[in-house]
């Protein structure tokens, strides 16, 4: 495949995205997650466990199972997955080196007794960190790995893999730390996915509405005159009723979302509305009242 200007442009920042949240990644579990003892997910909360346990040094524990893992997956899942899980798998550790240091430094500016503010900071850099590894297609190995076997032979997907591996990890660490910590350890996980998502699928400005009516003419008066965006006619048949009639589809931003919804339902209070989040917008007709164009 021919590389294009823009395609570059992608691959340069997906690189730049990818090193900066493994890097971040590094620097909550040194800064946050180590010295609080909260086993979050994965083999970096493993690696917690076993360095309270057996005194094993956390990156070197996380190079050796992901060395392994990397093994198991070349044979198993073969080059193609396991190729997306080198960089990552070798940059963690490495990252957890070098970030050390700095995690040092800032934890002489934070105050110890306020943990509240430890766990808001571990959720932010946690979700950040994550967010930008995942919306590049990467993983950082370990336990993505695990779940990628068990995808491919045992059926279950890599999100259900995910909940019940990570819930196991925080049992360990209840286990071992203590309830509190298994709490405030869960916390940090379920929190950090507002990020992942915002990293991920980006901010939801405006929302896309399906309407079939009766009235298309009012309503289409409506869109064009009122809220000077445009739509699109869909056509459309009902399953039960038969009947033949037009879907229209209009983008309007988050701010008009009630007023354009209550005006609909004015004009025809039996109309049938689909609202969903509306995160990218391309082509079409341009409005200035539009914050995404």
């Amino acid at each position: 495949m021919e590389l294009t200007n823009k395609t570059i442009k992608e691959l340069i920042f997906d690189g730049i995205s990818f090193v900066l949240g493994v890097f971040l990644y590094a620097l909550c579990f040194n800064m946050f997650l180590i010295p609080n003892d909260l086993v979050v997910s994965g083999f970096s909360g493993i690696a917690i466990v076993t360095q309270r346990l057996f005194n094993w040094n956390p990156s070197i524990f996380i190079y050796v199972t992901n060395f392994a893992l990397l093994v198991i997956s070349l044979f198993f899942l073969g080059w193609q997955i396991t190729k997306k899980n080198i960089i990552g798998s070798i940059m963690y550790p490495l990252m957890i080196t070098l970030s050390s240091p700095v995690a040092t430094f800032f934890n002489s500016y934070i105050t110890g007794d306020d943990f509240y503010l430890i766990l808001l900071l571990a959720i932010i850099l946690f979700g950040i960190s994550s967010g930008l590894i995942y919306r590049t297609g990467f993983t950082t190995g370990g336990s993505d790995i695990v779940m990628q076997l068990l995808n491919k032979y045992l059926k279950i997907s890599e999100s259900k893999s995910m909940i019940v591996a990570n819930s196991l990890i925080i049992v360990v660490g209840m286990l071992v730390f203590g309830f509190n910590k298994g709490v405030y350890a869960f916390i940090i996980l379920i929190c950090s996915t507002y990020f992942i998502d915002k990293l991920t699928f980006g901010l939801s400005d405006s929302k896309v509405f399906y309407i079939y009516s009766k009235k298309v003419r009012k309503i289409k008066k409506l869109i064009l005159d009122d809220f000077k965006t445009g739509f699109t006619s869909i056509p459309s048949r009902g399953g039960y009723s038969k009947k033949r009639g037009f879907l229209m589809m209009c983008v309007v931003a988050n701010r008009d979302y009630y007023d354009f919804k209550q005006k609909i339902l004015e004009i025809d209070p039996n109309a049938f509305i689909i609202i969903n989040n509306c995160y990218e917008v391309n082509g079409g007709v341009k409005r200035s009242n539009m914050p995404f164009m």
